[in-house]
C-alpha cells in the first residue's frame, strides 16, 4: 500500500480532531484495523478507506491526491505509478489487487478511475464487502470472477459489468493467471 494513504488518514483524523475511538464507532471499523490501516500494516479493501472518507465527509480520492490540479489531468502510460494494493479483504493481508490512479492530481472529482492489476489467487476463501455507490469495470486482459450477491459472473477481454456497490461482491482473477481491469468507482460522500 502507498505509505501516503495511511499517513493522510491519520493526518486528516487529528486535523478533525477525531480519536481512534471516535473513528472506529462512526465508521463500524475496529480501533485496531483503524491503526494498523494507519501504520500501512493492514491492505484494507474499499469498503473500509469508503466508510472511513464518509465518516470524514471527504471524498475517497482525498487519500490518494499528490495534487490538486483544476482542469484535465493526463496520465502518460510510462509514467503511472501505483497508487494503492489492497487485501481485497483478505483477514490474511494478502496483497490481490495493485491499484493505479488515473485521476489523482484530479481536484474535485466525483469519480474514482483506476487501472487495476488482479493478481493471481488460488484462494477461494473470498470476503465480499459492501458499500455505497457504483461500479464500472471493462476487463482489458485476462479473465476476472465477480461475486455479486449471490450471483457469479465471469467476464473475459472486453467485457463489461457495472453494478450497485451496495450489495455484497468481491472482484478477483479468474483461471491460473492474473488480470487486468479499468474501474470506475464512485462513491458520494
Amino acid at each position: 500500500m502507498n505509505h501516503k494513504v495511511g499517513e493522510r488518514i491519520a493526518e486528516l483524523r487529528k486535523l478533525k480532531q477525531l480519536s481512534l475511538k471516535d473513528l472506529a464507532e462512526r465508521s463500524a471499523l475496529t480501533e485496531n484495523q483503524l491503526e494498523r490501516i494507519e501504520k500501512n500494516e493492514l491492505l484494507p479493501s474499499l469498503a473500509p478507506l469508503i466508510k472511513v472518507a464518509r465518516v470524514m465527509g471527504v471524498r475517497l480520492g482525498t487519500f490518494l491526491d499528490d495534487q490538486d490540479t483544476l482542469g484535465p489531468v493526463v496520465n502518460r502510460a510510462d509514467e503511472r505509478i501505483e497508487t494503492i494494493s489492497f487485501s481485497n479483504n483478505n483477514t490474511e493481508a494478502r496483497e490481490s489487487m495493485h491499484f493505479y490512479s488515473l485521476a489523482g492530481q484530479k481536484s474535485g472529482r466525483h469519480m474514482e478511475p483506476f487501472l487495476v492489476d488482479l493478481l493471481e489467487n488460488e484462494s477461494k476463501d473470498f470476503k465480499s464487502s459492501s458499500h455505497e455507490g457504483e461500479e464500472f469495470l471493462y476487463v482489458i486482459d485476462g479473465e476476472v470472477e465477480i461475486n455479486y450477491g449471490d450471483q457469479v459472473y465471469l467476464l473475459a477481454k472486453g467485457d463489461t459489468i457495472y453494478y450497485d456497490s451496495i450489495v455484497a461482491h468481491h472482484v478477483h482473477a479468474s483461471g491460473k493467471s492474473g488480470a487486468r481491469i479499468l474501474a470506475v468507482v464512485y462513491a458520494p460522500f
